[in-house]
């Protein structure tokens, strides 16, 4: 009796690789508590925290854009906000 060839089986492609970022419900969460630590020191002169508030912005700009619309993170609010105040705070 011949022997019977086995065909190889061909493995599924990789799937694209996107940031954990993106998939994390609490990405950001490092930058939103360094936020919130700079406004308890600060808390008659908020300005001192602007460039916290950009680095979470930041960080939720990355987030949106790696996730597109199923993007959510407990410390970003939403992306049309994010893109509002970063055009408002180069």
């Amino acid at each position: 009796m011949p022997k019977v060839r086995s065909i190889p089986q061909k493995s599924p492609p990789p799937q694209p690789t996107h940031s954990l970022l993106s998939q994390n419900p609490e990405a950001c969460q490092t930058e939103a508590c360094d936020l919130q630590s700079c406004l308890g020191k600060n808390t008659y002169t908020p300005e001192k925290c602007e460039h916290h508030l950009k680095r979470l912005y930041l960080c939720c700009q990355k987030m949106h854009k790696e996730g597109g619309d199923k993007a959510q993170s407990t410390a970003c609010p939403q992306s049309n906000v994010v893109t509002r105040w970063l055009k408002d705070h180069p």
